[in-house]
């Protein structure tokens, strides 16, 4: 009895496992079998042998991982009608996302066994033909948005069933006849642009006359009655049509409503003009592997925080509608075709490391170029070092600028293995640093260089972070890279940025200034006087400084590479740590916190 006991329980142990990591095959068949039977983009690599629920680009799947309850396929350059009986198998969807593609076709029909649908998103493609008569299958519908596609006919009263529907989007279809009054609770512009009723688009009409109402005697008008009324006619013409400008002006329509107003201090990608810009046939382009949901229409309503203005173009802090977080970099000045713009776009967004921020999307068109990464909530590496210093400010430890500094050397040095060892960074500086959460440097902004338009040598250098010998910022090489990283060390050790003025308005080269004051045997002066609360690490830093010295050598070929330089900054602690090996094979040394010393007030100066 016991044994038989045993085997239920092994058994009952061994159907939990396998319910807990097996893949929803049906669903993941349903998925595969729409792709194989619809034109689509390479962004979508769904493998057969990876798992759906974690590795799938736009596929969420419940908590148990049993079914997949959300797609989100937007900008997928999907072509053609949606092919039936596949999408329609996923009967556990909530949420599908099929925004911003070239599907054509009717209104699939098979949707309606989609019952469990919260929120459906079509819009800005080229479905066409009447809108389905029966909504009630659809009763759980919280958001529709089919907007800008090609659908006629009357608008189905049955929509007024879905009582849980909070946000509807038909605007800018071939639709024919009356808004039903169970519908007029939705603002106009949900209507806008189609053929309807003309009362619902325009302002109430003024009141008419009943027809009842008592004849009123004739008069003779004399000419000031008369010219009265002319005047007091184009008055209200104007009033009428600037009360229709303004409600066509405010009641753009986003994909869930009106647009919000941005808080201060905060900018508008389309107050930039790219909303107006922007080439409908270009999508933002997503790589395998992002999570991300959201289309460029989502992209260009964010409210954006501008984190700097740089070399090549500036970067925002972008907040979604749907509360994701990204960096998206506006690049300027780009000298490339669109062709050879996503050849590096497609070898840029291949690099998976911990130590590299990834490229989640990009956009190109012929007025409009950008890349769109991560957000790191720790910063820049600049962001740490040049806060306003004084009272206040919490110092950063050196072993915070350590884990910068390894983290962002083991990035570059993977950066220089890729594409057959031809990948150059070109422009690393500490704004291109962010902290990850273990606070490892990050390094973003990978293969710009390339794309852009050459800068005269003095312009290219302003910033202290090239080497002596690049005069076209697009041929930047391994060794330039290395210098770069060097100038990265330096100011991480010494707390001064690559150039900067004294009190006297003095201009300092931080690589010059650093080789004299060593040169002069007065390599304590060097480092950052915040560092000083710290016990125990001078012999550190010096090592360090030795390194960041050889990096900035003026001779491209008296530098390290980056395989060695990873090597030694690691060497610098010997110990190893829970964080995985760099990509040369070397353990990570551990960053263990300072002793505990008694908390010395800030003696550092603005620098």
């Amino acid at each position: 009895m016991d044994k038989k006991v045993e085997l239920l329980f092994v058994l009952l142990i061994g159907t939990i496992f396998l319910h807990a990591t097996a893949d929803p095959v049906e669903d993941k068949q349903a998925l595969l079998d729409f792709l194989h039977n619809i034109s689509h983009s390479n962004s979508i690599k769904w493998n057969d042998n990876s798992s759906v629920c974690k590795n799938w680009t736009g596929v969420i799947c419940s908590e148990d991982q049993s079914r997949i309850i959300e797609l989100h396929l937007p900008g997928a350059a999907l072509h053609g009608p949606i092919p039936p009986n596949t999408l329609s198998r996923l009967s556990a969807l909530q949420v599908l996302s099929l925004r911003l593609n070239s599907l054509t076709g009717p209104f699939p029909s098979d949707f309606s066994k989609l019952e469990n649908l919260t929120s459906l998103y079509l819009q800005f493609n080229n479905f066409s033909g009447p809108l389905p008569l029966d909504f009630s299958p659809w009763k759980n519908l919280t958001v529709m948005n089919l907007s800008n596609n090609a659908f006629s006919g009357k608008i189905p009263s049955s929509i007024s069933s879905l009582t849980h529907l909070t946000v509807l989007n038909l605007a800018n279809n071939s639709l024919s006849g009356n808004v039903p009054q169970s519908l007029q609770r939705f603002p106009g512009w949900a209507f806008s642009g189609n053929g309807l009723s003309s009362q619902w688009a325009l302002p109430p009409a003024l009141p008419v006359q009943p027809p009842n109402a008592q004849p009123r005697k004739k008069t003779n008008l004399g000419e000031p009655a008369i010219l009265g009324i002319v005047i007091g006619g184009c008055v209200l013409g104007f009033v009428v049509i600037a009360i229709v400008m303004i409600i066509c002006c405010t009641n753009k329509e986003g994909e869930n409503g009106p647009v919000e107003k941005p808080q201060k201090k905060k900018e508008i990608f389309s107050n930039k003009g790219v909303s107006e810009k922007h080439d409908k046939n270009n999508r933002l382009s997503f790589f395998e592997g992002s999570n991300l949901a959201f289309d460029l229409e989502d992209l260009l309503r964010a409210s954006a925080e501008v984190l700097g203005k740089g070399t090549f173009g500036t970067t925002y802090k972008a907040a979604l509608e749907d509360a994701t977080t990204v960096v998206v970099k506006r690049l300027k000045e780009v000298s490339v075709g669109k062709k050879e713009f996503e050849q590096q776009m497609e070898i840029v967004g291949s690099i998976r490391h911990e130590n590299i921020a990834a490229l989640r999307a990009y956009y190109y068109s012929k007025d409009e170029k950008l890349v769109v990464y991560d957000y790191y909530e720790q910063g820049s590496a600049s962001s740490l070092l040049h806060a306003k210093r004084g009272e206040g400010r919490t110092p950063l430890d050196w072993e915070t600028r350590l884990r910068i500094a390894i983290g962002a050397a083991r990035g570059i040095a993977h950066i220089h293995t890729q594409n057959g060892g031809k990948l150059v960074h070109g422009n690393i500086k500490a704004s291109n640093i962010f902290l990850n959460s273990q606070g490892y440097g990050c390094v973003c902004d990978i293969g710009l260089a390339t794309l852009m338009s050459p800068m005269p040598p003095p312009a290219a250098r302003a910033g202290g972070y090239r080497s002596p010998e690049v005069t076209d910022t697009r041929k930047s090489s391994h060794a330039s890279d290395v210098y770069s990283f060097g100038v990265l060390i330096l100011e991480l050790l010494t707390g001064k940025s690559p150039i900067h003025t004294t009190g006297g308005e003095e201009v300092i080269h931080l690589v010059r200034w650093v080789n004299s004051v060593v040169r002069e045997e007065w390599t304590a002066e060097v480092f950052d006087v915040e560092l000083l609360r710290y016990p125990n690490i001078e012999e550190e830093m010096v090592e360090m400084l030795q390194i960041g010295m050889s990096c900035v050598a003026r001779m491209p070929e008296q530098r390290p590479s980056m395989p060695d330089v990873v090597k030694r900054v690691e060497e610098i602690r010997q110990v190893n740590t829970g964080n995985p090996p760099s990509s040369s094979g070397i353990s990570t040394p551990v960053l263990t916190p300072p002793p505990p010393t008694a908390e010395i007030g800030s003696s550092s100066q603005p620098q």
